[in-house]
């Protein structure tokens, strides 16, 4: 597996019709949300954004799953409660198609942020990283990944801008934000690390 990576694949179930979300450099993009279940029975519903060609190509209304193909993106937006992290699935291939629910991910890049390592009153060891993955035109995507375990006790031992490899899924996670008193009900996205490994910086 190369130093430099941002790969993801998903197969859920689609949530709703998608929506436009944006054009840019005459394309039109639209977004929609899978339903990923876990083998816990838990289910992720995440994001995702796509090309209007990738959808013209496949038949949305047959009750198949949803395979995507794609990449991990973040994008900062601002507005009247401050600033967001957004995090949504990048489709550069669609497919309508049965099977097995799949949420499977790698991710390589430098750690911009310390690491945050704790443990829960139970004992399970935890590390939040924050990581940069790079892309095309000198460009990153900030992602926020957790790590459990002996992973946990690895993202520990690690510091700014040191390289980690990264494998597991991407989650979804509701909680509440208090602005002002009012209690507003969010969705964080973030990584949830199966194995994780540290790398040299790519040439």
């Amino acid at each position: 597996m190369e130093q430099f990576c941002n790969q993801i694949t998903l197969r859920g179930t689609l949530v709703d019709m998608p929506i436009f979300s944006h054009e840019n450099h005459n394309r039109k993009f639209y977004k929609f949300y899978l339903d990923v279940h876990r083998l816990s029975g838990a289910v992720d519903t995440l994001p995702v954004i796509t090309d209007l060609s990738l959808l013209e190509q496949i038949d949305l209304t047959g009750g198949s799953k949803i395979r995507v193909e794609g990449q991990i993106r973040s994008h900062n937006r601002s507005d009247d409660s401050g600033r967001h992290l957004l995090i949504f699935v990048f489709a550069t291939e669609l497919y309508a198609e049965d099977g097995e629910y799949i949420n499977d991910l790698t991710i390589s890049g430098p750690i911009c942020r310390e690491p945050n390592y704790r443990q829960t009153p139970l004992g399970r060891e935890i590390c939040d990283v924050m990581l940069a993955v790079p892309r095309a035109f000198h460009r990153a995507d900030y992602l926020p990944c957790i790590l459990w375990g002996r992973t946990a006790q690895l993202g520990a031992e690690c510091h700014t801008r040191d390289w980690l490899q990264i494998e597991g899924r991407m989650q979804s996670r509701v909680y509440t934000k208090y602005i002002d008193e009012h209690a507003y009900e969010r969705t964080a996205y973030e990584i949830s690390a199966l194995r994780a490994a540290v790398r040299s910086e790519p040439d």
